[in-house]
């Protein structure tokens, strides 16, 4: 005859069966769903400094502003197994200090959108498998503005005149006169079960910089 205790060890471990069963469930049922939605951005304004980095060796370097719109409808996005959203818009630029003439091959191992290469270089962008890479298309990445936005928020955004939460700082001089600065609103979907896909909207935007700084009054 069963005891109290083997009784309630079956019972932990049913369930535990089922809730297993109802995860995997859950994330099967969402994990081949297209999570991209159209993004439109939209700038306004661009201003541009040179200004002492007090973060590195106290050289001057290009400081940009940009004051930016950005209409996204992300309700398609959500659905049972999505707790929330990371959003982040980030900007891509090439520059002359960070071209490289050879062309590496390499096994590359994607972990949460980073590439970590054999060959020790890192590149942003979102499984093993094996990459030819022409280093003169390489790009800086900065991310400039995030936002969460969590199951039940409004999934609407219509946001006007927003400004970077990050400083754009270029080591160096790359942003004056960049003529292909672009703009790309991203996101993180965080599941209640399964993996963390990083998606990218299928809308960006390439805007160019000035070719002068814009000069700071002293009164």
């Amino acid at each position: 005859m069963n005891t109290v205790l083997s009784r309630a060890n079956s019972l932990f471990a049913f369930s535990l069966s089922v809730m297993a069963a109802l995860t995997f469930g859950c994330f099967i049922t969402t994990a081949f769903k297209d999570r991209s939605v159209p993004v439109r951005l939209h700038v306004s304004r661009i201003m541009l400094k040179n200004v002492e980095d007090f973060t590195g060796p106290r050289e001057r370097s290009d400081l940009g502003f940009i004051t930016f719109d950005i209409t996204a409808d992300l309700e398609n996005i959500f659905d049972w197994n999505v707790k929330q959203l990371f959003l982040y818009l980030s900007a891509e630029y090439s520059t002359k200090n960070n071209v490289r003439k050879d062309v590496a091959e390499c096994w590359v191992y994607e972990e949460m959108g980073v590439r970590h290469c054999c060959s020790g270089v890192t590149l942003f962008r979102p499984k093993f498998s094996f990459h030819s890479f022409d280093w003169r298309k390489a790009l800086n990445q900065v991310v400039l503005w995030d936002k969460i936005v969590l199951r039940g928020d409004n999934p609407k955004l219509l946001l006007k005149d927003m400004k970077t939460k990050y400083f754009f700082f270029d080591d160096g001089n790359g942003l004056k006169g960049n003529r292909n600065v672009t703009l790309t609103l991203s996101w993180n979907v965080v599941p209640n079960a399964g993996i963390l896909p990083l998606v990218t909207g299928s809308g960006h935007v390439s805007v160019p910089f000035p070719d002068t700084y814009e000069i700071t009054k002293s009164y």
